[in-house]
């Protein structure tokens, strides 16, 4: 890379996301956390009050300015939350040093979420937040951070499949639509073709139509490559 192209790669990069949709994004994340805040302190109290986990806000972006991000589906969501939480108590009840057991805790929460498909990354924050407060967690007991973490995840999670499908362009848990058929290898659509393709779907997707594009010509080369390969084997 050379220092031109690094430096160009701090400016921002333009989402195709009209601005209505930017604002429903906003609208739809703050209605979510509200309602969480208020199903948490509906739920029957018992010894110790239900507490709403800071990650939910950045779950909240995921899952409602960017719904069909393989990140924000549901395993993702739910098993990403879970197992940063198992790694964060692991980390508070083994670690004694606060500094170790962060880092600790957050390195083992990616690597569960890799290792089970189910990366998530305010997952991360989930486990960071069990490390950074242990003493009062540690107090409450596992059985009562696992209500916690369990509450939050699937509280969000139904949030999510009712506010993300009634809004327009929206579905929610999002599934790839199938491959789509085998283009003439000759012709690489510029951006304002991928533009136009994108405007035709019926759904909101969360990509940069010149990234799309830089993605189409480098795997059309990598095909090209691996064709070639093939006959030279032959």
């Amino acid at each position: 890379m050379n220092l031109s192209t690094f430096i160009k790669s701090f400016i921002p990069h333009k989402t195709s996301a009209p601005f209505l949709e930017k604002v429903r994004s906003g609208l739809a994340g703050g209605i979510a956390i509200l309602l969480l805040a208020w199903v948490l302190y509906a739920l029957p109290q018992h010894s110790y009050q239900l507490l709403m986990l800071g990650s939910m806000a950045a779950s909240a972006v995921l899952l409602f300015a960017s719904p069909h991000s393989p990140f924000a589906q549901p395993w993702n969501l739910v098993g990403g939350h879970l197992v940063s939480a198992l790694a964060g108590w692991v980390c508070i009840v083994l670690i004694p040093d606060p500094a170790i057991a962060a880092g600790v805790a957050v390195g083992i929460a990616i690597f569960l979420m890799h290792y089970l498909n189910c990366l998530h990354p305010p997952g991360a924050a989930t486990a960071l937040t069990l490390v950074l407060a242990g003493g009062q967690f540690h107090e409450m007991g596992w059985q009562w951070v696992a209500m916690i973490v369990i509450a939050n995840t699937f509280i969000s999670l139904i949030l999510a499949l009712l506010i993300n499908n009634v809004l327009p362009g929206r579905r929610y848990p999002f599934q790839a639509a199938p491959m789509p058929p085998k283009l003439e290898p000759a012709l690489i659509p510029e951006p304002a073709d991928i533009e136009w393709a994108l405007r035709q779907m019926d759904s909101v997707i969360d990509v940069n139509p010149a990234d799309l594009a830089v993605i189409y010509a480098k795997a059309q080369a990598h095909a090209k490559d691996r064709l070639d390969s093939q006959l030279e084997k032959n």
